[in-house]
């Protein structure tokens, strides 16, 4: 998913560029703006957690790029292309390395596992998970 400050930042082009380049399949997109319900469910895991409430505000803040992408290890070279959460530890060349300055606002998500893909791909493309 890119995330508001992404598409804010105009940056939306630059990311599925990078995806594309890399050879993987973006095998479903679509723009919305998240309902309160929608990124309270795909945050769930972290309800009760310090962060849940303001990262749920921030996703709802503005529209969303949400995506399915499909390729040979397609999860773990994102992970990988998307870079570390912290600022200061993302490397130069991953997408948070290159554009990001915070922990709270970093532009983009990945699924970490099949497992969580499978549930978010549900949540955000429910009209393809059948």
């Amino acid at each position: 998913m890119i995330k508001p400050d992404a598409v804010r930042r105009k940056l939306a082009g630059e990311i599925i560029s990078r995806i594309e380049r890399r050879n993987l399949r973006i095998a479903a997109m679509k723009m919305l703006k998240p309902s309160r319900e929608l990124a309270e469910k795909h945050y769930a895991t972290h309800k009760g957690k310090d962060f849940f409430e303001p990262t749920v505000e921030f996703i709802c803040s503005g529209p969303v790029i949400a995506m399915v992408v499909e390729g040979d290890n397609a999860i773990t070279i994102m992970r990988n292309m998307i870079g570390a959460l912290e600022p200061t530890e993302s490397a130069p060349g991953t997408i948070r390395g290159d554009f990001t300055i915070s922990s709270r606002e970093n532009l983009i998500h990945g699924s970490d596992s099949p497992k969580s893909a499978d549930y978010e791909i549900g949540l955000w493309f429910p009209e393809i998970s059948a």
